[in-house]
């Protein structure tokens, strides 16, 4: 999964970078990728950053490419049945890879991609599983010290942890009823050992290195232009206003438009489950 440097035929190609694609698997006869499987497509409809009353909720949200949703299995809930991939690929709504693979009944399934998988490997969702990466298994059957992906936080909800591309938790410890697991950030935190979990590091670790190279890059992921609140006006934003170019200089510190703290203020209101966060992230 190299990255590909462009050769500069325009401004906006001297700095981008992006994946040469060589792990997806090529359709028979022409070089291009497969096409998706399409009973496990469904629409993907954008709403702008708009709310049901049509008004704007999450700003610089809008435009971006068409693209059909691929209906990913976060649940890995078949069993003690072996699953054979038949192909690797490209899902525009993530920064993964996703595998198609099949059952020995003939339904197919869309799981995520991690490092090592390939093309005839056979996968399986087991409290017996071996340690192999695409595996599913509960955490309590996991040696301590794995790298895993695609964690429950509750038994049955299917993986909500450790999705991105190139990311990878570590089990740390199983204590009682509960398994610690270091995440990315750095967070430690406590995950019932009856919640699965797949085994390997997420594929696709370059994507870290990839850069647009052009602002049209960002459109076409719907993602329209950030203004700063120093450039506004007092009336738009609390950091507008002031002579020339001028610091946010707020007594009540950096805020957001709506005056709320802002800019490193922490965010985090969830007592219920603060008893769950052994270590929080970014703490040395």
């Amino acid at each position: 999964m190299p990255i590909r440097q462009y050769k500069p035929n325009t401004p906006g190609q001297r700095f981008r970078a992006g994946s040469t694609f060589s792990e997806l698997t090529r359709a028979e006869g022409r070089n291009q990728p497969v096409d998706p499987h399409k009973p496990l497509l469904a629409p993907l409809k954008h709403s702008g950053g708009r709310n049901n009353k049509g008004r704007i909720t999450s700003r610089f949200r809008g435009g971006g490419h068409k693209r059909m949703y691929r209906i990913v299995d976060f649940k890995r809930n078949r069993y003690d049945d072996p699953a054979t991939v038949l192909t690797i690929e490209y899902d525009p709504n993530r920064s993964c890879r996703i595998s198609l693979i099949e059952f020995a009944d003939g339904e197919k399934r869309y799981i995520l991609t991690p490092i090592g998988l390939k093309e005839g490997d056979t996968v399986i969702s087991s409290d017996t599983a071996d340690i192999r990466p695409g595996n599913s298994l509960p955490l309590r059957a996991i040696p301590v010290g794995t790298i895993i992906h695609n964690i429950e936080m509750y038994l049955g909800k299917g993986g909500q942890l450790v999705r991105a591309a190139g990311v990878g938790a570590q089990l740390m410890a199983k204590e009682g009823k509960y398994a610690q697991i270091r995440l990315p950030s750095g967070e430690t935190r406590l995950v019932l050992l009856t919640c699965h979990a797949s085994i390997g590091q997420v594929g696709n670790p370059e994507h870290e290195n990839e850069s647009f190279g052009k602002a049209g890059k960002s459109r076409w992921l719907g993602r329209r232009p950030h203004v700063r609140g120093v450039a506004m006006t007092p009336r738009d934003h609390p950091h507008g206003g002031g002579e020339a170019q001028s610091p946010i200089g707020r007594k009540a510190g950096p805020a957001t438009p709506w005056g709320k703290p802002a800019l490193g203020a922490k965010t985090r209101h969830n007592k219920a489950t603060d008893k769950f966060i052994v270590r929080r992230r970014g703490r040395k």
